[in-house]
């Protein structure tokens, strides 16, 4: 559903904030699951139905479901659709639950995910704002918001 939502606001609405901030969180996902993935223990008997599956690891340091719900729901509030945003955020939790009953992750994996997905909504906030770029909010960046003001100042 976020993934849906994030495609629409980027292509329908032309706000690219969500979308950068899902590509920054997916990209540090991958760098850092790559990074930090531990080998099997020789002696672990696994199932078909238990994480991880077979010798892979599947557990990436972070939820990217998580996540991504969090900027979808934060992009939500953003633009006034606040009833949508607890939708989603009621549904996040419900999704917390079951990767914690379904042993999709770790706590601490939810936890950062959540994290992660404010701080990626932050990140790309200010990499408009550096561009001069209208994230389409409704909102102007941060160098016009200063000239717009020193403006004022003059007039």
């Amino acid at each position: 559903m976020q993934a849906a939502y994030i495609l629409w606001a980027v292509l329908a609405e032309q706000r690219p904030r969500a979308a950068i901030a899902t590509l920054m969180m997916f990209t540090c996902r991958g760098l850092l699951g790559c990074s930090t993935q531990l080998p099997l223990p020789a002696e672990f008997l696994g199932s078909g139905m238990d994480f991880p599956v077979g010798n892979v690891s599947f557990f990436l340091f972070y939820s990217g479901h998580v996540a991504g719900a969090v900027i979808a729901s934060i992009d939500m509030r953003r633009v006034g659709r606040r009833r949508l945003a607890v939708l989603y955020d009621t549904l996040n939790l419900l999704q917390f639950v079951r990767l914690l009953a379904c042993r999709g992750h770790y706590t601490i994996d939810l936890a950062v995910g959540v994290g992660a997905g404010l701080v990626f909504d932050m990140l790309a906030g200010w990499y408009l704002d550096s561009k001069n770029i209208d994230s389409g909010d409704n909102r102007c960046c941060s160098s016009c918001q200063k000239a717009l003001v020193s403006q004022k100042l003059t007039s």
